[in-house]
């Protein structure tokens, strides 16, 4: 009965992960989620309207997408500190994605937008339900590092029209943007231009001195006194105008089957990017707050908050590292700051949504500069062009491929330039010729690399160090075939994996050097590889006898079917065996019957 109760509590905890960490929520926990809360719906409000007019969207969206979606990921996710909303990332590709559908901001596109965060949300859930979270492993660090560092430079060019107060029809791609501004530089406003500059040294000033207060909101409130002084009837200077004092409105994103076709490509790699982006953001906290996470219920919990807030006004929503790094460094307990956050949110949605009717948009231009400039993580683009060419090439081609093609295609880039190399990497593992140290008390082998130690004439050993795979067959037979002496040891313990293909490589390397007179040995192999063998029927097909658990047991075994005529002349003697007795030339060892039938 007790195992019963368990396994339903069990099943409880999975369905629904907010009852692991509710028992934990006391005066003390709420006390400081509402600080923490607090905190952040005072980050976002800048954040969220300068994220939606990355996105196309009116500013309202933006804010819907820090309330609804945060919520839903902080109930159903796996991280206590995590807070999910819409992020520079998202929102680049949200634009990019739609855009080609339909005109920024009009019902059309927003429809489009929301059909988009559906279609994110459902892979999402998918990817989670068939738990295949791993394939975020795929996407590595190098491609995450160059599509940001791409993502900001196209934020900065779309919003340059808005900093020199310009009012630019473009394909809204990187170079028509950055080719439009250039061309119509002279006719440029200075008060724009004053305002929006005004936003960036404020933003950079009052985070330098003040660093604990909310430094963006303030830029924008210097930003927008400047604007009324130097404008005050709004002729020249562009505003961003009032939000609708409203709960975040139904909505039916639009699932015609052409539109879902036309944004099923964006859909996927908005997915991956927004799993990257959540999973990354939330092993960084939980490294530092000692959590144990699930990745695959925080998967679950970033495809409900997509999948709902798709039907409630909000667009494409990942993890946010400045609010989840807040929400943290604030003091926050459990996952309750997240909905404290988006309840101050709502509050301050409906006591002052006429504030933003003073916001001046070349402010809002500036604001971006800095979120764009934060986005690029100069650290690890520094550590990973010094750790490898690999990497840096992966780093540069998505960082380029950012710029010029679509975002999402951007992304799958980088991914098949990442597996590029590693299949690379993987189909030449390294082979290396092992002998025993002499200077060593007990038997140790050492690699004859490291040290220049003669050979013996008749067995060579190696070590192959990586899997023995499709792949990876050429390369290492063109290495075998290449060894001259008959016998040959190959130390496995290096192979986690041995395929068909390897296997069937293996036994035509011994057919051929028990023909020419000598043989094939194999020791020290890891289960997984022995168990491949025996299903296939090569292990009897190899010579059982062929096979050993040691060097040492290998090598005695060997030596006794050495030639003794070229071991009397031999000046080497690497073995000990060398040091006792003359090989005794038992030949029968080296050709079983199995072997002469294949």
């Amino acid at each position: 009965m007790p195992n019963q109760t368990k396994g339903k509590s069990k099943v409880w905890t999975r369905m629904l992960p907010f009852l692991q960490w509710t028992p934990l929520v006391n005066g003390a926990s709420l006390r400081a989620d509402a600080q923490a809360g607090l905190t952040n719906a005072i980050i976002v409000l800048p954040q969220g309207v300068a994220y939606a007019l990355i996105a196309g969207l009116p500013p309202e969206y933006g804010l819907y997408a820090a309330i609804i979606p945060a919520i839903i990921a902080a109930l159903f996710g796996s991280s206590w500190h995590l807070i999910s909303g819409p992020t520079a990332a998202m929102s680049i590709v949200v634009f990019t994605s739609v855009s080609p559908l339909a005109t920024p901001g009009t019902a059309e596109f927003i429809a489009l937008a929301l059909t988009l965060t559906l279609m994110k949300g459902v892979f999402q859930l998918v990817l989670a339900s068939a738990r295949l979270g791993v394939l975020v492993n795929f996407v590595s660090h190098s491609v995450v590092i160059g599509f940001t560092a791409g993502a900001a430079v196209v934020i900065v060019v779309s919003q340059l029209q808005n900093l020199l107060g310009l009012s630019l029809h473009t394909k809204g791609t990187f170079t028509d943007n950055g080719w439009q501004v250039l061309s119509h530089l002279s006719s440029a406003d200075p008060y724009s231009l004053a305002v929006g500059l005004t936003t960036v040294l404020g933003c950079v000033l009052i985070k330098k001195l003040l660093p604990r207060w909310p430094y963006m909101l303030m830029a924008l409130a210097l930003a927008s006194g400047l604007a009324f002084i130097l404008d005050p009837t709004q002729q020249q200077i562009a505003m961003v105008g009032a939000i609708p004092a409203s709960l975040p409105p139904f909505s039916m994103p639009d699932l015609s089957f052409s539109n879902i076709s036309a944004l099923s490509s964006g859909a996927l790699a908005i997915s991956l990017l927004g799993l990257v982006e959540a999973s990354s953001i939330a092993r960084a906290i939980a490294s530092r707050s000692h959590q144990r996470l699930d990745d695959n219920q925080e998967f679950i919990g970033q495809g409900l908050s997509n999948v709902v807030g798709a039907f409630f006004s909000c667009y494409a929503s990942s993890g946010s590292f400045t609010r989840t790094g807040v929400n943290f460094t604030s003091g926050a307990r459990t996952p309750m700051a997240a909905i404290f956050a988006a309840g101050f949110l709502l509050l301050i949605l409906q006591l002052f949504s006429g504030m933003t009717a003073w916001l001046p948009i070349p402010a809002m231009a500036g604001l971006l500069l800095v979120v764009a400039w934060n986005l690029i993580d100069f650290h690890h683009i520094k550590l990973i062009v010094r750790a490898a060419k690999s990497e840096t090439t992966v780093l540069i081609a998505t960082f380029a491929a950012t710029l010029l093609v679509a975002l999402e295609f951007a992304i799958y880039a980088g991914v098949i330039l990442s597996l590029v190399f590693y299949l690379k990497r993987t189909s030449t593992p390294r082979i290396v010729s092992i002998l025993p140290d002499p200077d060593a008390k007990h038997p140790v082998f050492v690699s004859a690399e490291n040290k220049r130690l003669p050979y013996c004439p008749q067995l060579r050993i190696v070590r192959i160090e990586g899997s023995l795979f499709f792949g990876a067959v050429n390369h290492v037979q063109e290495y075998l075939q290449n060894i001259r002496e008959p016998r040959l040891l190959i130390v496995g313990n290096g192979m986690n994996f041995v395929d068909i293909v390897g296997a069937q490589m293996l036994l035509q390397e011994s057919i051929r050097r028990q023909a020419a007179g000598g043989g094939l040995y194999l020791c020290n192999l890891k289960e997984g590889v022995v168990r491949t063998l025996k299903r296939n029927n090569l292990m009897e097909r190899l010579g059982e006898d062929h096979i050993f658990t040691n060097k040492g047991q290998a090598i005695h075994r060997i030596y006794d079917h050495l030639d003794p005529e070229i071991c009397k002349t031999c000046t080497a003697r690497i073995f000990q065996e060398c040091h006792i007795a003359p090989p005794s030339k038992n030949i029968t060892v080296d050709q079983p019957n199995a072997h002469q039938k294949a």
